[in-house]
């Protein structure tokens, strides 16, 4: 797929996730209108509307509030900056998106950002502690690349609604648990099925919501993967950063589960018995293993299975 082709991809993809965010907030006003009749019906579908509109518009800011990231210097990350300037110059961009940090052990990064020229790239601290300049470079081209085949758009909305769906839903579910329904629900057979929907669709709308997310991250990551090889035509650089990650258990701090796909490798990952098992079908990325061996055989090498923790990066100030 040609770098034209994913653009328009994921503007067709945009607009589908429109539509299906679009139709979990009408299907939740239903569930309103049998709750508390057509008035709460018609505010519930006004409140995701126009709290779906701000979260658009607002996304970017949104998303950094939410992961705890804040934006960093030239001045204070000069070596970094000179990195991204390199993999931003080679993917072609007009100028190299700003970097911030997440103060936390953990190694991960993500982009973020409505549109190319309002979005940024987010490092952790952990992940400067542990990479290589090599391996840096590798994540950095990653993320670039999401920002120009123009995932960002849709990976930052993706996350901001399912907020929107999980504040509806939980705001139908108070109505419901302090008495809500029972003047529709009554004696009427009607009545009650209205009610038995409204539950369901309270109960599933967060779920489907994150179902919708979950579909739009897994080939995403893959195609961001042989973007950044191409773009800093180093397969075995970025391989070996994801390995890192691999080895690394250490989970980010402050995370949630609308946030997670937005990471280059989940944040949520040390589920054990039978939450691991749901987390795997869940799962917003696809295995580390399978991106590296997606790597290994375009670039014709094989990773060790053990990599020494030897950075070669001068460390900012986070």
């Amino acid at each position: 797929m040609t770098l034209q082709q994913q653009i328009r991809a994921n503007r067709f993809r945009t607009v589908l996730v429109l539509a299906a965010f679009g139709l979990l907030v009408i299907a939740l006003g239903g569930a309103a209108y049998a709750l508390g009749g057509s008035g709460m019906g018609v505010l519930v579908l006004l409140v995701g509307a126009v709290y779906g509109v701000f979260a658009y518009v607002s996304s970017g800011s949104m998303v950094a509030k939410l992961t705890g990231a804040h934006p960093v210097t030239r001045e204070e990350w000069p070596e970094v900056y000179h990195l991204i300037d390199t993999v931003s110059i080679a993917a072609g961009m007009e100028a190299a998106p700003p970097l911030y940090v997440v103060n936390d052990p953990a190694p991960n990064a993500f982009a973020a950002g409505r549109v190319p020229a309002k979005s940024y790239v987010v490092v952790t601290s952990g992940l400067l502690e542990s990479m290589s300049k090599r391996e840096l470079e590798g994540v950095l081209a990653h993320e670039v690349s999401h920002i120009r085949n123009r995932d960002v758009r849709l990976m930052t909305l993706a996350a901001v609604l399912v907020g929107v769906v999980a504040l509806v839903s939980d705001l139908l579910a108070r109505m419901l648990y302090f008495g809500g329904g029972r003047r529709r629900g009554g004696d009427s057979g009607q009545g009650w099925i209205f009610l038995v929907l409204a539950i369901v669709t309270i109960l599933l709308a967060p779920l489907a919501a994150v179902m919708v997310q979950m579909a739009l991250s897994r080939r995403r990551e893959y195609l961001a993967d042989a973007s950044a090889a191409e773009i800093t035509n180093d397969p075995e650089g970025l391989a070996l950063a994801l390995r890192r990650l691999e080895l690394d258990h250490r989970e980010i701090q402050h995370v949630t589960s609308a946030t997670a796909h937005l990471y280059i490798e989940t944040p949520l990952r040390n589920a054990t018995g039978p939450a691991k098992i749901v987390a795997g079908l869940f799962n917003t990325h696809p295995p580390l293993a399978a991106r590296i061996g997606v790597l290994e055989e375009a670039g014709g090498f094989r990773l060790p299975d053990d990599l020494p923790v030897a950075p070669d990066l001068e460390m900012p100030t986070a």
